[in-house]
């Protein structure tokens, strides 16, 4: 993204006080540092992050495999770390193909995976009753912890590029203030490192589609929300899906939407 795009959404999208997150945190006071869940208000649907496959086909070799064969090969840096104890931990570390923050589709030669499409191969439901969209999902997939080099999976902590915007573009939809409606923006302190201050954006939902993409952060926002608390996103640091809340129409135009992947939880509140 241009320098003068980048200037663009830090106009677009100005901080405001930290207590306006508040009463999110009061719904869910045990997520303050990976982003608040709200309950269903009154209905609720998790969007699957995106994932990838190679299109001539799977193999078994993993992406640990991979990488052990290029350090093997010497084309690759040693882990260097000042800590001794934390270089021993990371040794036996397994690569397990999974980005953390941003992501989208990886390009040419790869086509999307569906979550659905993989779980019906191994007779198993994409999300186990009782668990939330994470790496304790489609484990036959993953059983070593690293997903084949033939897959590229979903990213924990942010909902994929273009999923982000076909979600903007349907609460555009659905919100009555369309591109003008009022919403705000919060990263959590796993995302902005600020771990005293509360980092809350405000601005209109036109301008959402952008926060993907701004510079300061590494990621979509933990929560974005309509202002007047009509519907709530919800993407957590440590999982491969992003909650969304509001109204049963916008929920259901979340899952017949043919570019999301989307899914009620019930269990999940």
């Amino acid at each position: 993204m241009a320098d003068s795009e980048h200037a663009g959404v830090e106009d677009a999208w100005t901080p405001v006080p930290g207590a306006a997150v508040g009463w999110l945190s009061e719904l869910d006071p045990d997520h303050c540092y990976s982003g608040f869940e709200p309950p269903r208000r009154p209905d609720a649907a998790w969007i699957l992050h995106a994932m990838y496959a190679w299109k001539e086909g799977l193999v078994t070799t993993t992406h640990d495999d991979v990488h052990q064969s290029v350090r093997a090969a010497g084309l690759t840096e040693p882990d260097v770390t000042a800590d001794a104890d934390l270089g021993d931990l990371l040794e036996g570390a397994v690569v397990t193909g999974t980005g953390l923050g941003r992501s989208g589709h990886p390009g040419a030669g790869w086509r999307r995976l569906r979550w659905a499409e993989l779980a019906r191969g191994f007779g198993e439901p994409p999300v186990p009753e009782g668990e939330l969209p994470g790496n304790r999902c489609l484990r036959q997939a993953h059983p070593t912890g690293s997903w084949s080099a033939a897959i590229a999976p979903p990213a924990e902590g942010c909902l994929d590029r273009e999923s982000w915007q076909r979600l903007i573009g349907v609460l555009i939809r659905h919100d009555l203030g369309g591109e003008d409606a009022e919403c705000l923006a919060y990263y959590c302190p796993l995302v902005t490192a600020e771990w005293d201050d509360e980092t809350v954006l405000a601005g209109r939902l036109g301008d959402a589609a952008a926060l993907y993409d701004h510079p300061a952060m590494q990621s979509c926002p933990s929560n974005l929300w309509a202002d007047d608390r009509s519907w709530v996103v919800y993407c957590d640091w440590d999982l491969w899906g992003t909650k969304v809340v509001g109204p049963v129409s916008l929920i259901e135009a979340l899952l017949a939407d043919p570019e999301l992947e989307a899914l009620r939880l019930p269990w999940t509140g």
